[in-house]
């Protein structure tokens, strides 16, 4: 319950202030001045509303004494000089006398909700290799980040993660886990765009022994796996429609049944999703199931990129260069001024996950005790500029490599391109891949860069 501190020299507006706000759930303190104000600990207080002229020292001497609580400034003097000093000086907000109830319990309600978004501390995670680490970021998308987890975690509902490839979404289901009623059970942690489409059901929901061919040996799901625990379901988007339905009837009744039997099992599972992917959009087009989104949209958190933590980025890479150097034993390594600056303006397409990588390309390369630029090896953050019919007899016999070299690059693409969009209605995912001689995930990365929708594969007979 937040606690709020009154201070007003005029008794029967303090106590009118006071039944009102503990009318609504508030804890209420009261102070007739500054300095009786100033004998209490200020910053117990979730918010200090004060009057601007009190006897003695003005409210706004509170301002400072209080930090980091917000104090709210009261004047019978609505006057835009008043209300800009007691800002400029650092309350929050301020409110004229004689005020409208509602519109003073709106103004705490919002400075009181602002404040808890701010104050929400990083949680600490224990990655799959047992290692403790706390998430990283202050920027005030990060801070809502950590409000939504604090606030989802103990709730034990369906939890749908968005954010772009690399960003940390393993991370914030990890800390979900962590601080869930389901703590000590097991956390199953599965990428759909990892398994094949004709190993994905078997993987997620087992099998009994002669289900199809080559199952040997009856196999208990990985659903199953995470009875009584958390199961994370990454880039759930690129999960077949027979998967889709069987994970519906999860969610719906808390049951599955493995390939080949005619049994149901009971489970209780929680499920957290997560994708880069606009699941109702895909639901238009008929690759995503509408009710299973509606299902594990219960509760959303989304990520935001590293380009849009521009305040965060130099403390995620000094953290990540720190862990690099003791992987690689070169202790003192640091970053250059100019490589510094270099990370502050990329804009980070892999986000926390390139950024990772570029350091540890910079540990190793790194021949000083000093990671330039050039150690880093970042692409360059937009195209290069064609080189024009003018100017081409001046261009530089690297430049014409360089050139080339983007044309192979471009055809590469453009093959890729054409092979799949001519045999996707014909072949699964999985036969894609062999003709291609890649493997399936990097077939679903290279179809998420180009942009080439995967096609719903035809149900085969049997």
């Amino acid at each position: 319950m937040p606690r709020i501190l009154i201070v007003e020299d005029e008794a029967i507006i303090r106590s009118a202030l006071k039944r009102l706000l503990e009318r609504h759930d508030y804890t209420v303190s009261e102070a007739a001045s500054a300095e009786e104000a100033g004998q209490l600990e200020l910053t117990g207080f979730d918010l200090i509303i004060s009057d601007l002229r009190l006897p003695g020292e003005p409210g706004t001497t509170l301002i400072a004494a209080a930090v980091p609580v917000p104090v709210l400034i009261m004047t019978s003097y609505a006057s835009m000089r008043s209300a800009v000093e007691a800002l400029k000086l650092g309350a929050v907000d301020y409110v004229a006398k004689p005020f409208d109830h509602a519109e003073l319990l709106e103004t705490v309600e919002r400075i009181l909700h602002k404040q808890s978004m701010q104050q929400s501390p990083p949680p600490d995670i224990t990655d799959a290799g047992g290692s403790r680490q706390t998430m990283i970021g202050n920027c005030v998308a990060m801070q809502q980040v950590y409000t939504r987890i604090s606030k989802t975690a103990p709730a034990d509902v369906t939890v749908l993660i968005l954010g772009e490839s690399g960003t940390g979404k393993e991370l914030v289901a990890r800390a979900i886990h962590q601080q869930s009623k389901r703590a000590k059970a097991p956390l199953i942690c599965v990428n759909c765009a990892a398994i094949p489409e004709t190993l994905i059901e078997s993987e997620l929901f087992g099998h009994e022994k002669g289900a199809f061919t080559g199952a040997s040996a009856a196999r208990t799901g990985l659903v199953e796996a995470a009875d009584g625990g958390t199961l994370f379901l990454d880039e759930i988007g690129e999960l077949p429609l027979d998967a889709q339905a069987r994970l519906l009837r999860v969610l719906q009744e808390g049951e599955i049944r493995k390939i080949g039997s005619v049994e149901t099992r009971h489970v209780n599972v929680r499920l957290i999703a997560a994708t880069h992917r606009d699941l109702r959009a895909l639901s238009k087009t008929g690759e995503f199931r509408l009710d299973l989104y509606y299902r594990l949209n219960v509760m959303q958190i989304e990520l935001p990129p590293l380009r849009e933590r521009e305040d965060d980025v130099l403390e995620i890479a000094d953290i990540l260069l720190d862990k690099a150097c003791k992987r690689h034993e070169r202790t003192g390594l640091r970053l250059s001024r100019a490589a510094r600056q270099d990370l502050r303006d990329y804009p980070w397409p892999g986000n926390v996950r390139e950024l990772e990588n570029a350091l540890e390309r910079g540990v190793i390369l790194a021949e000083g005790h000093l990671i330039h630029p050039d150690d880093l090896g970042l692409a360059p953050a937009t195209p290069r500029p064609h080189t024009s019919p003018v100017n081409a007899s001046v261009s530089s016999s690297s430049g014409d490599k360089n050139a080339e070299e983007n044309e192979d690059d471009l055809s590469l693409e453009d093959y890729f391109q054409h092979f799949v969009l001519e045999h996707q209605d014909q072949m699964s995912e999985t036969e894609l891949a062999q003709k291609l001689g890649i493997s399936r995930k990097n077939l679903w990365e290279r179809r998420q860069r180009l942009g080439i929708p995967r096609k719903k594969t035809a149900r085969r007979p049997g």
